[in-house]
């Protein structure tokens, strides 16, 4: 059980700085474990004797630090430990978290067929305003949100990739379905932005702490462009290794 904690107020350490301290040497003694919630604010203030305001700029550094994370409308949390997502010529996200030893999964967030954008014509190699089909998805590792991918693929190429996508679950087998039997990763480029309040609502974190963009242009057996995505992944989550 956790004790009650007297802060000093008279010593040379602000208030935030000293239950920081505290929380960071529970954390660390496995008081609190990996994964696991803490108190509301409520409890933990009364615990330390603080206004809120004083126990969010504590919890905040400790986020900042990499020790909790912080999840809009759920609470926070111990962070876990960060997920070393492969990167190479041919990568499969289920496979990837597999190949770990967790559980993958995800959720249909959009599915539609809509004009291409500037960037996402440049993206697919195509003229702008030309139809694609967007497949978001959130994925899940261990049921824990770790990123959003905006799936792109020309509408003339894959004209039922939806349907296909939503009686298999799995976008290789709905682009085998359009005889793509194979796809490859051309290029990648990795960027970092703060997310956006959809992307933050979905990813449980605040908008305060960036995201890792990583926009992929795939090709078939042929060289052809295929897919164009843009992934926002939570950075404190997971973490990109590229492999030849």
């Amino acid at each position: 059980m956790v004790e009650e904690v007297r802060v000093a107020r008279r010593g040379g350490l602000a208030l935030w700085r000293q239950i920081a301290q505290a929380l960071e040497a529970e954390i660390r003694q496995g008081q609190y474990q990996p994964g696991s919630q803490l108190p509301t604010e409520a409890q933990l203030a009364a615990r330390f004797q603080v206004n809120r305001h004083t126990l969010r700029r504590a919890i905040a550094a400790l986020a900042e630090a990499g020790l909790l994370r912080v999840e809009q409308g759920r609470g926070t949390f111990v962070q876990e430990e960060t997920l070393d997502y492969l990167v190479d010529r041919r990568t499969r996200f289920s496979e990837n978290v597999q190949r770990l030893g967790r559980r993958p999964g995800g959720q249909v967030l959009r599915a539609e067929t809509l004009p291409a954008s500037p960037q996402v014509a440049a993206g697919l190699g195509m003229p702008r305003g030309a139809p694609v089909i967007l497949l978001e998805l959130l994925h899940l590792v261990d049921g824990r949100p770790v990123a959003v991918t905006s799936h792109y693929f020309p509408k003339a190429r894959f004209p039922t990739l939806i349907e296909a996508y939503r009686e298999t679950g799995s976008l290789a087998r709905a682009m085998k379905a359009h005889g793509v039997l194979d796809h490859f990763r051309r290029s990648t480029r990795v960027t970092a932005k703060l997310p956006s309040i959809e992307d933050a609502r979905q990813l449980h974190m605040p908008r305060t702490q960036p995201v890792m963009v990583h926009e992929d242009v795939n090709v078939d057996e042929t060289g052809r462009i295929v897919e164009y995505a843009v992934s926002r992944c939570a950075a404190q989550r997971m973490q990109l290794v590229f492999e030849p």
